[in-house]
């Protein structure tokens, strides 16, 4: 791990004045011969050093690491540089690593004072030397950055795969075939006693060309893996994680084993349906064949029960067995025609005897309600843009947003997604809603109306700055915008809400943003972000651990859990972001679920 500390960059500035002594003729004399000569020339010249810079220290691999302290972007010469896939970033200043383990500021458990939410929005750093050249007149020749190399993309995929080595190498000492792994305690937790995260990590190896990893995966789950096990399981997460994780890696590979075992657990989630108004129950028991709502109500969340759609429709094109798809297609059904939206917007919960919703009159993007929205358009894109009843409460629901819970930050007008409970809005937002930004964008990829894609542009700068804005360059769980005229910051952060989990929906985004507008710029945020998670969040004897306070870059306050969606999905977005094959999960053949799971697009002809 590496010491925290703040972010540094230094743009220099040349200029042919100055006052020189006389041992400074030389100097003098050469700079005034550099400055005769023509912007062109001077451009040629400083893009032949740097590739020859470049092409030594990938010539001679033993000099890189000399080099890992300083790395120049010519701003003179970036026209050309555009021309080849290279890219330099500034990047944190860092200290040589700790030896002792345990993720940054570890040792050191003395909190940071003056955590408040005094802080302004952040450019990335090259904007920045940018911005304040272009305030003084003058026209920067290079942005000096204090850590690493400049960064190929391929470089940028080797440190996904380095991340991944990492995580799982965590996982399979400390937590082989259990749910999650605790790096910190080098320990394990367990949800369902199902190797969620194995599951959940197979076609993400798969992906990242990880076969000896895939290799051993794949033999846990054909001699180890069992749901003839008498326990209670969720019916969401165990569809999306468990369900979806061995159908998409059944496409991904084309072997019977993992479809053989989707068929298992997807008839061993049926009794969940089994209510009087086929609304599921929340909890299934995949030993005894029995379902039952929560001890505290008998209410599902609607975000749940909306949200298993692709995966148990494609379980029955796959089988042939239509009672998968009958199932999830009369929840959906229903809810299209139920009272209770708000210019369709749907509460949060909805009650498995009646029917209907519950706690009318809150209406949230964020937890209980989030991939509701998500699988109203991805099952129109799965089916092949044929069921116009989801496309439609899906635009009418954007429409609702954009009505009722779309709003602007002061200072800097940041757009960003409330919530309104009872007809009061509140400015709350959260981590959850930054999956709607690569929604939207896919939704204007697949022919919907192209302001969804302006709308998505607007909404990715703010999950990132949700980022950019802490100390950390992590993102809280939850965030306040300041509306009022005259604040002096877009973000509060409650001590509560300062968690973060290695969550994926920023990247995921960012995702979607990059494949379809090529902007670099998503890459460069994705980076960034990487970068900190490597920086905050890994454990030195392997794996990564969610955090307590994304505001104290000296303590962090690590959680000691690891969540399977950190390798079933942030580690896979930020592989394929930083991807230049358009036909690697190409969106054209392919519908993520809400877990990150590959499944394809039906043909027309279904």
């Amino acid at each position: 791990m590496h010491s925290p500390s703040r972010k540094e960059f230094v743009s220099l500035t040349f200029t042919g004045s100055g006052n020189y002594n006389n041992k400074q003729w030389r100097r003098q004399s050469c700079w005034r011969k550099w400055k005769q000569l023509s912007r062109l020339q001077r451009n040629l010249i400083l893009f032949t050093v740097a590739l020859m810079l470049v092409c030594g220290i990938a010539t001679y691999p033993t000099v890189t690491e000399h080099f890992r302290e300083i790395c120049a972007v010519i701003h003179s010469v970036s026209s050309v540089f555009e021309a080849f896939p290279l890219t330099c970033l500034v990047l944190q200043k860092q200290k040589r690593p700790p030896h002792k383990r345990g993720p940054p500021g570890l040792q050191n458990r003395l909190q940071k004072k003056g955590t408040g939410s005094d802080i302004q929005v952040k450019e990335n750093p090259i904007q920045e030397a940018k911005k304040a050249d272009k305030e003084k007149g003058e026209k920067p020749l290079m942005v000096v950055n204090y850590l690493g190399v400049c960064v190929s993309e391929f470089d940028r995929l080797e440190a996904v795969r380095d991340a991944f080595r990492h995580a799982w190498k965590g996982y399979k000492e400390f937590a082989w075939g259990q749910d999650e792994l605790r790096p910190i305690s080098k320990s394990y937790g367990e949800w369902f006693g199902l190797g969620l995260t194995l599951i959940d990590a197979l076609d993400t190896m798969w992906i990242l060309n990880l076969r000896e990893e895939f290799e051993e995966a794949k033999t846990w789950v054909s001699t180890e893996l069992s749901f003839n096990k008498n326990v209670d399981v969720n019916l969401f997460e165990s569809t999306i994680r468990i369900l979806g994780g061995l159908l998409s890696t059944y496409h991904l590979t084309g072997d019977a084993l993992f479809l053989d075992k989707a068929k298992d657990i997807g008839t061993r989630l049926m009794p969940a349906f089994n209510t009087p108004s086929k609304i599921p129950y929340s909890d299934v028991n995949i030993g005894k064949g029995t379902a039952h709502p929560p001890r505290w109500t008998s209410d599902s969340t609607v975000a749940e029960v909306t949200s298993i759609q692709l995966e148990f429709r494609e379980l029955s094109r796959l089988t042939q067995d239509t009672r998968y798809r009958a199932a999830v297609d009369k929840v959906m059904q229903k809810v299209h025609k139920l009272e209770g939206k708000q210019d369709g917007l749907v509460p949060m919960f909805i009650n498995t005897n009646s029917g209907q919703f519950t706690h009318l009159g809150v209406f949230t993007l964020g937890a209980r309600a989030d991939s509701y929205y998500e699988y109203l358009l991805k099952q129109w894109i799965q089916g092949g843009q044929k069921e116009t009843e989801l496309l439609e409460d899906y635009l009418q629901a954007l429409e609702g947003v954009k009505k009722n819970l779309l709003k602007k930050s002061s200072p800097n007008s940041l757009t960003f997604v409330g919530e309104l409970s009872h007809g009061q809005f509140s400015p709350k937002m959260d981590h959850l809603v930054c999956f709607l930004p690569g929604t939207l964008a896919l939704g204007a990829h697949h022919g919907l109306p192209a302001d969804h894609m302006e709308l998505a542009k607007q909404l990715m700068e703010t999950c990132y700055q949700m980022y950019a804005q802490m100390e950390t360059g992590l993102s809280p769980e939850i965030v306040h915008f300041n509306m009022h005229e005259g604040s002096i910051r877009d973000v509060d952060v409650k001590l509560a809400d300062r968690h973060n989990l290695l969550r994926p929906e920023t990247v995921e985004s960012l995702f979607y943003l990059y494949r379809f507008t090529k902007d670099r710029k998503y890459r460069d945020w994705g980076w960034e972000i990487l970068q900190n998670f490597n920086k905050y969040t890994k454990v030195s004897t392997g794996g990564y651990t969610s955090i307590n306070n994304v505001r104290d870059p000296e303590y962090p306050s690590p959680r000691d859990k690891m969540e399977s969606f950190f390798l079933g999905e942030t580690l896979k977005y930020f592989y394929l972001l930083f991807s230049d094959d358009p036909e690697l999960v190409s969106l054209d053949k392919y519908v993520f679920n809400t877990e990150a799971h590959p499944l394809p697009i039906w043909p027309s002809a279904e």
